[in-house]
C-alpha cells in the first residue's frame, strides 16, 4: 500500500526514505544545510534546515523521520526569516573576503546567502581573527572561515579513523583545531585531504602550487614536462560545464600546450610500471615464503597511515614508489639526454586528484643528490584553475595525444585510478606471466565495486586478495590481519572513497552518483584502449631493454623503489608544562604516544605533575611530554633524568622523583 506525505500541501510518495530533508529533495525542493552529508552521522547543528511539521511546531528535516500523512511546510515567513538570521549570524564572523578564496566558485555559504537574498549583515562580528595554518604542504587551514558545520571532523573521525582534527574549547570560543593546536604537518593528518573537500565554506581548502608552475613555465631555463594521472582525464571537464561521464584527455592536452607545457606525458604509463615491478615483488614473496599479504604503495596518505599507526606492516607494503613517483624518476634519468638538457634544468609538473601527492613529492626518499624526482604537484581544481586564468575555452578545442614513449599506456595503467584497479591491473599482469587463471575478457568483477572492503579469491585458490578504501575500513582490515583472523596475497588500499576518482584535488562534488560516473568512465576508457595488460606496453619492454634490464633488478631497485620506517604521530619534540627555568633542573620525559597512552602513561603524566606541585619541587624538575614512537611495544616508557623505564608504574616514578628531589634539597 503506498504511504505519502504532504509537503507544502503536495502529496509526495514515501517509499522509505529516512528523513524529511531526502523527501523534500524528491520533491524537487531544496532545503539549505551546512552540516548535514549523506556519508556522514547525523549532527543536526546549525539548524539551517528547520522545517515545520503539523502538530510539532519547528524541527530539523535532517534528523525527523517521516510519517505516513506528515504534512511539511519548508518556507513560511518564520522559517524563512530564521534561515536568513541565521546565515547573517555565520557570515558576522566569516572572513568575507570572497573573491580571494579558492573556494568562491562553489562556496556552500556564499551559495545559500545569494539564495536567501542576503544583502547586508546585521550582526557585528564576536570572535577575534586566528591565524592560519600555512605549515602542511597539501592544506591550507583558515579558522575564521569555519562555520563548525563539523562536517571536516566527522570526516576524519568517521570514514578516515583518525580524528586528527576535531572540536575544542567550549561556548563562545569553540573552533576546530588539529592536536594540541599544532599545524596540520605536525599531527597525524595523511593529507588527504578529505576534510577540504566536504568544508562547505573555504575553511579548509587545497593548497595552491599555481604560482610556482607558472614560474617554471615561464622560465626560459626550464623545460617544463607534466604527467597526467588517470583520473584527471574523467573529471576536469566538470569545471566547465562538460558532463562527468566525459573523457577529455584530449582537450586537456591541448590545453596543456597552449599555457606551455613542453611535453605531455601519461602517469597511467608510469602505473603500467609499476604494474611490472609489484606484480614480480608480489610473486617473488609468494614463492620465497616472504611477507605476505604485500600491501600496495601507490597511495601516499595510506602509506603515512601505515607509518604512524601500523608500523608492524610496514615490512609488508610494497616497496614500489607510486607512479607519480616512477615517473619522476625516469623522467629525470632519461628526459636529460632525451631532450638534450641539464637534469636540473627539468621540471616535472603533475596532475593529480589527491592532494597527499603534494606531500609526497617532498619526502626526502624522493630527492637524489639535491634533485626531486617531481617539483611541482598540482591537482585537477588547479589546472582547471590556470586553464580559466590563460582564458582558455576547453569544450572548444581540439583534442591532441600524449607525447612518446612516456604518453603511451594500456588499460591497466588507466584503471590504477578505481579502487580495485591496481589490484585488477596487477592479476592480468600476473594471468600471462605466472599462468594465474583469470577470466579472458580480463574483466575482474570480484574486485570492481563501491562497498569499503571487497574480497576475492581466484578459483583454484591461488590467489586471495583485499581491496579497501576509506581508512578506517583499512583499519578494520589491518587489525584483523595482526590478530591472525584474516589472511591474504595482496590488499590494495585507496584512502578517498571510490579511490583516486574521489581524491580531494578532483572538482568538488556531493553526489555520489557523479562520483561513481567518473569510475564507469575509467572503466570505459579501459575498454576502447587497445591493449590492456601492463606487459603489452611496448614501450615499457623498450624501458627495461634500454635501461632497467629486468623488473625487480638493481637497476630498478635504484630508481623505482624505496623504503618506509615508522614516524611519530605528533611531529614534534615535546609538549613542555613547566616553562622556561634553569637548565640543570631534572628532565622527566613521559611518552603519551598511542601505545603508551593505551598503557597508562596519560595517568603516570598528570599524578607526575600533580606530585611536583604539591611538594613544590617545580624548581627542580623540568616536565614534558614526548611522542617518542621507539620500542612501542615497552611502554609506557618514562625518562627521569639519565634513565630510562620501560614498563614504568606510577609508584616507581614517584619514587625516582622523590630521591632526585632529595638529592637537589641537600
Amino acid at each position: 500500500m503506498e504511504k505519502y506525505v504532504y509537503i507544502n500541501n503536495r502529496p509526495v510518495l514515501w517509499e522509505g526514505e529516512k528523513n524529511i530533508l531526502s523527501l523534500a529533495k524528491k520533491a524537487h525542493i531544496e532545503i539549505p544545510t551546512f552540516c548535514y552529508h549523506s556519508s556522514l552521522s547525523l549532527y543536526g547543528a546549525c539548524r539551517l534546515c528547520m522545517v515545520e511539521v503539523e502538530g510539532r511546531g519547528l524541527v530539523t528535516s535532517c534528523s525527523t523521520e517521516p510519517f505516513e500523512g506528515m504534512k511539511i511546510k519548508t518556507h513560511t515567513d518564520q522559517i524563512l526569516k530564521l534561515r536568513k538570521t541565521i546565515v547573517e549570524m555565520l557570515l558576522a564572523n566569516h572572513d568575507q573576503e570572497c573573491p580571494k578564496c579558492s573556494r568562491a566558485g562553489d562556496c556552500k555559504l556564499r551559495d545559500i546567502s545569494n539564495k536567501l537574498s542576503i544583502d547586508k549583515v546585521r550582526f557585528r562580528k564576536t570572535r577575534e581573527r586566528k591565524p592560519m595554518d600555512l605549515g602542511c604542504e597539501s592544506l591550507v587551514r583558515d579558522p575564521n572561515k569555519c562555520v563548525l558545520c563539523g562536517d571536516c571532523v566527522r570526516f576524519c573521525h568517521e570514514i578516515q579513523g583518525i580524528g586528527a582534527i576535531d572540536f575544542a574549547a567550549r561556548g563562545q570560543n569553540v573552533n576546530v583545531a588539529a592536536a594540541y593546536g599544532k599545524s596540520l604537518a605536525q599531527v597525524d593528518c595523511v593529507n588527504c585531504g578529505q576534510c577540504a573537500a566536504v568544508c562547505p565554506t573555504g575553511a579548509i581548502v587545497v593548497r595552491s602550487h599555481i604560482k610556482e608552475a607558472w614560474e617554471a613555465i615561464h622560465n626560459p631555463a626550464k623545460t617544463v614536462v607534466a604527467q597526467i594521472a588517470p583520473a584527471v582525464r574523467v573529471a576536469l571537464g566538470e569545471m566547465f560545464g562538460l558532463p562527468a561521464s566525459d573523457i577529455t584527455t584530449g582537450k586537456m592536452i591541448a590545453a596543456m600546450r597552449i599555457l606551455g607545457f613542453d611535453k605531455v606525458f601519461d602517469t597511467a604509463f608510469s602505473a603500467d610500471l609499476t604494474v611490472v615491478e609489484e606484480a614480480n615483488e608480489l610473486v617473488s614473496r609468494k614463492a620465497k615464503g616472504e611477507k605476505l599479504p604485500i600491501f600496495t604503495s601507490c597511495c601516499p596518505a595510506w602509506v603515512k597511515y601505515a607509518e604512524q599507526s601500523y608500523p608492524r606492516l610496514l615490512g609488508n607494503l610494497s616497496s614500489c614508489k607510486s607512479p607519480q613517483q616512477m615517473f619522476g624518476s625516469i623522467a629525470k634519468e632519461r628526459l636529460p639526454e632525451q631532450l638534450g638538457v641539464a637534469k636540473e634544468d627539468i621540471c616535472v609538473v603533475s596532475i593529480m586528484p589527491c592532494t597527499a601527492k603534494k606531500y609526497e613529492c617532498k619526502r626526502p626518499e624522493f630527492t637524489k643528490d639535491g634533485i626531486a624526482e617531481v617539483d611541482v604537484v598540482l591537482t585537477t581544481q588547479e589546472l582547471g584553475r590556470m586553464i580559466k586564468e590563460a582564458g582558455i575555452e576547453l569544450a572548444d578545442l581540439e583534442p591532441e595525444s600524449m607525447d612518446l614513449p612516456m604518453g603511451f599506456a594500456t588499460g591497466a595503467g588507466v584503471i590504477f585510478g578505481n579502487s580495485g584497479g591496481v589490484s585488477e591491473a596487477v592479476l592480468r599482469y600476473a594471468a600471462d606471466k605466472f599462468n594465474i587463471p583469470v577470466p579472458e575478457s580480463i574483466v575482474l568483477q570480484e574486485v570492481r565495486g563501491t562497498s569499503g572492503l571487497r574480497e576475492a579469491e581466484l578459483a583454484d585458490g591461488s590467489l586471495k586478495m583485499a581491496v579497501v578504501h576509506g581508512l578506517k575500513n583499512a583499519q578494520e582490515l589491518c587489525d584483523k590481519i595482526l590478530a591472525g583472523e584474516a589472511e591474504y596475497d595482496i590488499v590494495e588500499v585507496m584512502a578517498c572513497p571510490g579511490g583516486c576518482t574521489g581524491g580531494a584535488g578532483q572538482p568538488i562534488v556531493c553526489s555520489e552518483k557523479q562520483r561513481n560516473s567518473r569510475t564507469t568512465s575509467l572503466y570505459h576508457a579501459d575498454k576502447i584502449m587497445p591493449m590492456h595488460r601492463a606487459q603489452d606496453n611496448p614501450f615499457i619492454n623498450e624501458l627495461y631493454d634500454e635501461l632497467l634490464t629486468a623488473p625487480n633488478s638493481h637497476k630498478a631497485h635504484d630508481l623505482l623503489h624505496t623504503a618506509y620506517k615508522h614516524r611519530k604521530r605528533i611531529d614534534d619534540d615535546e609538549l613542555n608544562f613547566s616553562g622556561t627555568g634553569s637548565e640543570d633542573r631534572c628532565k622527566i620525559r613521559v611518552c603519551v604516544g598511542t601505545s603508551c597512552y593505551l598503557r597508562g602513561s596519560q595517568d603516570i603524566l598528570a599524578k607526575t605533575l600533580q606530585m611536583v606541585e604539591e611538594n613544590a619541587w617545580g624548581k627542580h624538575f623540568d616536565i614534558a611530554a614526548t611522542f617518542c614512537s621507539e620500542k612501542c611495544d615497552l611502554g609506557p616508557t618514562v625518562c627521569v633524568g639519565d634513565r630510562i623505564i620501560h614498563h614504568a608504574k606510577l609508584n616507581e616514578i614517584k619514587e625516582l622523583i622523590a630521591e632526585q628531589a632529595d638529592k637537589r634539597d641537600q
